[in-house]
């Protein structure tokens, strides 16, 4: 069985080589490029001889091939993100070379939704789930934004702005010009103050008394 089998293989092969020797050799010679345009070249394009036995040929980076083929020999051309196109050597040539451009469409291929997960098992997703804390909303963040210790905390690390400045400038420019033709009032001068403060600690005595 064994002796049948290999005399058959051989018959095959030998019935292939003959054909193959019976048909001329052709030097295919191209250029692969994008149907889309011209000007723009495919570069590594692998092309498979599928009639001898695929044998694999490569564009360089130009997108030019050149190699020995023979007529009626069927080509594939493949190339990640372009469609397949198949050429035919023809047969009957005028000399013994054949020169094509290879045009290549863009092919865009929709893989499925694939969605990955952070959690192994679904108990890391329960433990997960249950210690998940939720962000604040927006009424929330703008509630501690205008509250009283973040102004303050705003109020003692942040420098002044330009127009800050310029507020206290002019406040001491007018109270310059106002006292220019005058003494400067001094608060320890002023009777009312004193008056003032000795009230206030008069009424804060009276409160501890009490």
């Amino acid at each position: 069985m064994k002796y049948l089998v290999g005399l058959l293989f051989l018959f095959v092969s030998m019935g292939a080589f003959a054909q193959s020797k019976d048909r001329p050799v052709v030097q295919f010679t191209g250029i692969t490029h994008n149907a889309d345009s011209v000007k723009i070249t495919i570069p590594y394009v692998t092309i498979t001889n599928t009639t001898a036995h695929n044998i694999i040929n490569v564009s360089n980076y130009k997108g030019y091939f050149s190699f020995v083929v023979h007529e009626r020999d069927t080509l594939r051309f493949t190339c990640v993100g372009y469609a397949p196109v198949t050429v035919v050597i023809p047969s009957n040539l005028p000399n013994e070379s054949y020169t094509t451009q290879v045009s290549l469409k863009a092919q865009i291929i929709n893989l499925p939704t694939f969605h990955v997960f952070p959690w192994a098992t679904t108990d890391e997703f329960k433990k997960d789930f249950l210690a998940i804390k939720l962000a604040d909303d927006d009424l929330e963040i703008a509630r501690k934004n205008i509250s009283k210790a973040t102004l303050s905390a705003l109020y003692n690390t942040l420098p002044r702005d330009a127009q800050e400045i310029q507020s206290a400038n002019a406040q001491s420019m007018h109270t310059t010009i106002l006292n220019s033709h005058s003494l400067t009032p001094n608060p320890l001068l002023n009777p009312l103050a004193w008056g003032s403060l000795i009230k206030s600690i008069s009424d804060g005595d009276k409160s501890n008394s009490k």
